[in-house]
This record gives structure tokens, C-alpha cells and sequence, in this order.
């Protein structure tokens, strides 16, 4: 579905070139959970962003190809990119509160997205905003849909946030650090949420993490990033039972640490 060859991304300063991405080389299958893994400063946000070309200068995609169904992403103008964000590929991040426009109810910006991208009119789009936020399990849907962001909390602005990025019926979903900013309970609420959805609506999905143990819970394969580049990659278990870079092996191993405190 989605074959990612030879992705770089740059950013200039002063005509010093930072490779944030590079040469990088990946694929999601249909249905498939695939999970992209490294510190902070690793490059796999900036690789996120790349796939659905939301870098902007000093920033710049220097060369490879995104193939999705078989068409390169990076070839397409501007309008017809637009048809695949939040359409066909959407995204979520760590942080809803700053994805969210705080003076606008949740219902007007999930319908929003809804009437762009399916040419709903407001009574159809605002219906199905009521379905998402029902599909994301938030409570009374047809009044929490009147409300603001800051009227929710962390956890269901997060699913306002999967609500939002799902109601098109994406193919794929990007999940930026999606549960970083919440405490561990409503982490697994959120998990297990984006589980069941994956399975229901078909899903692919690209977790974006620096904690191993999402991965190792979410995903069939993934790929380790360091310095921009792919340094690992494979199915979850043989990873963690063989990994074969002193990098990856320093990610296993702070997970242990972390279940052998806990």
C-alpha cells in the first residue's frame, strides 16, 4: 500500500545542510501496524511529516519517492496532495491540545474535515461528526459534540483528535506520539482504542514512538531510526530476541529497565 525508497529530508541554516531524514527506505502493508522507533532527534517525526509533505522551509525533501497505490506523493501539485491528507492518509499527534483551535466547538472541526473532504453538506457532515465521536467511545456524543476543547479532558481530546483524523475512512493513519502526553492509565484506554479501530474500519498504521513498548504492543514490524537513518528493521519478536545494532539493543534494554522499576 504504501512504499517509502530512498526518502531524504533536509534542513539549511546559514548553508550548513542537517540531514533530519536520510535514505530512507520502508513499507506498509494493508491492515498492517508498522512502527517507526528512536530518541528524540532520531528523525522520525520529521519522516512523518514527509510522507504527507508538511515540511516547509528551512526544511526541504530532497529526493526518493512515497508510493501510495502506486503513485508517487512527491510528484503530485499541491491541490491533488490535498485530496490524500486527512482523505486518505491522516495524522494524530502527541499533543491534541495545540492540534485543537480552542474557539471553535470539536463538533464544527470534526464536520469541517467531513464536508472537505466528502462534500457533505452541514446537516450530513455535522451527523456524521456525532457517528465519530460515538465510534471513539465518548460518552453523550450529541452534546459533547457542542462543546470546546478545553472542556474535555486529555485522554478524550485525544479521541476528538482519532474522531477527527478518522472520519474520512483513511487508509492510513499516522500516530505521533499519540499517547505521550497522557498517564499510563488513559495510555491504555487510548491503545487499545486505536487497536480496536484498526480492526474494525482496516486500518494501516505507522506508530511513531520513542518507547519500544508501544511498539512491541502495537505493531508486527517495525523500524529502529538513528541519526535519519534506518538502522533496524524487522518483526517486533525477532528484533527483540536478536537485535542485531548496539542502538537498538540500548532501546531494549531501557525498556527492561523500566518493567524490572515497575
Amino acid at each position: 500500500m504504501l512504499e517509502v525508497k530512498g526518502l531524504s529530508t533536509s534542513f539549511y541554516q546559514d548553508e550548513v545542510e542537517v540531514k533530519a531524514v536520510n535514505d530512507v527506505s520502508l513499507s506498509v502493508a494493508s491492515g498492517e501496524s508498522l512502527g517507526v522507533v528512536g530518541e528524540s532527534g532520531s528523525g522520525k517525526s520529521t519522516l512523518a511529516l514527509s510522507l504527507l509533505r508538511l515540511i516547509y522551509p528551512p526544511g526541504k525533501i530532497v529526493s526518493g519517492e512515497v508510493l501510495f497505490d502506486g503513485q508517487d506523493l512527491l510528484k503530485l501539485s499541491e491541490p491533488e496532495m490535498i485530496k490524500v491528507r486527512g482523505a486518505r492518509i491522516s495524522m494524530i499527534f502527541q499533543d491534541p491540545f495545540t492540534s485543537l483551535n480552542p474557539v471553535f466547538t470539536v463538533g464544527y472541526q470534526i464536520a469541517e474535515a467531513i464536508a472537505l473532504h466528502q462534500g457533505a453538506n452541514r446537516k450530513q457532515a455535522w451527523s456524521k461528526a456525532v457517528e465519530m465521536l460515538e465510534t471513539v467511545r465518548i460518552p453523550h456524543p450529541a452534546l459533547r459534540i457542542r462543546d470546546y476543547p478545553h472542556q474535555f479532558s486529555g485522554g478524550m481530546r485525544q479521541r476528538v483528535m482519532i474522531a477527527m483524523a478518522l472520519a474520512c475512512r483513511p487508509e492510513i493513519l499516522i500516530a505521533d506520539e499519540p499517547t505521550t502526553a497522557l498517564d499510563v492509565t488513559i495510555q491504555a484506554e487510548i491503545l487499545k482504542l486505536l487497536k480496536d479501530l484498526q480492526k474494525e474500519l482496516k486500518l494501516s498504521i505507522i506508530y511513531i514512538t520513542h518507547n519500544f513498548g508501544i511498539v512491541k504492543q502495537m505493531c508486527e514490524r517495525a523500524v529502529v531510526m538513528h541519526l535519519g537513518k534506518v538502522v533496524e528493521e524487522g518483526r517486533i519478536q525477532e528484533i527483540m530476541d536478536n537485535p542485531r545494532e548496539a542502538y537498538t539493543k540500548s532501546l531494549i534494554d531501557s525498556l527492561k529497565v523500566l518493567n524490572d522499576r515497575s
